[in-house]
């Protein structure tokens, strides 16, 4: 019997919201990230204290620069594909229906790479605190609070601006 997929907030289908391919990653670090996409689930359902995206990341990308955030945690979830998670660690791989969580506060980089031949597609759930700094070991990046804790510039590690 098939499913009437049309829902009323708080239910969505995520179907209806748009693929969105944003990376505010100054150059030249924009690159390794181009293609993955997001559905902003968190958002289309009004969610405050945490976000919610399915994202669709295809061959031949990562979710981001490898990084660790200092206040929020992060938690993924594969739903197709498998990706390879990146950490201080080496590498191992997330075949579907695998999760990996980073707890806040925890310097130890990470990211997903698909080096799969087809597009892999998982959630990525991480929580809104304010003031939320981010590292990225491998680069020469650093993401910093600014104003009242909800917006972030890229700096340089010496502090210097993008």
């Amino acid at each position: 019997m098939p499913h009437d997929r049309t829902a009323t907030l708080p239910a969505l289908d995520p179907a209806t919201l748009p693929w969105i391919e944003h990376t505010d990653y100054p150059e030249p670090f924009r690159a390794l990230v181009a293609g993955a996409m997001r559905r902003r689930i968190g958002d289309a359902t009004g969610l405050r204290n945490f976000g919610v995206n399915l994202v669709r990341l295809p061959s031949g990308s990562a979710s981001s620069q490898r990084h660790w955030h200092t206040k929020q945690d992060e938690f993924v979830f594969v739903l197709e594909g498998a990706l390879i998670l990146v950490t201080d660690a080496g590498e191992q791989v997330l075949a579907s229906g695998m999760a990996a969580g980073f707890p806040a506060g925890v310097a130890d980089g990470h990211h997903l790479i698909n080096r799969s031949g087809r597009d892999a597609l998982y959630l990525e759930i991480g929580d809104r605190t304010k003031f939320d700094d981010g590292e990225y070991p491998d680069i020469d990046m650093i993401w910093r609070a600014v104003g009242d804790g909800d917006r972030h510039v890229y700096r340089h590690k010496d502090g210097t601006p993008y």
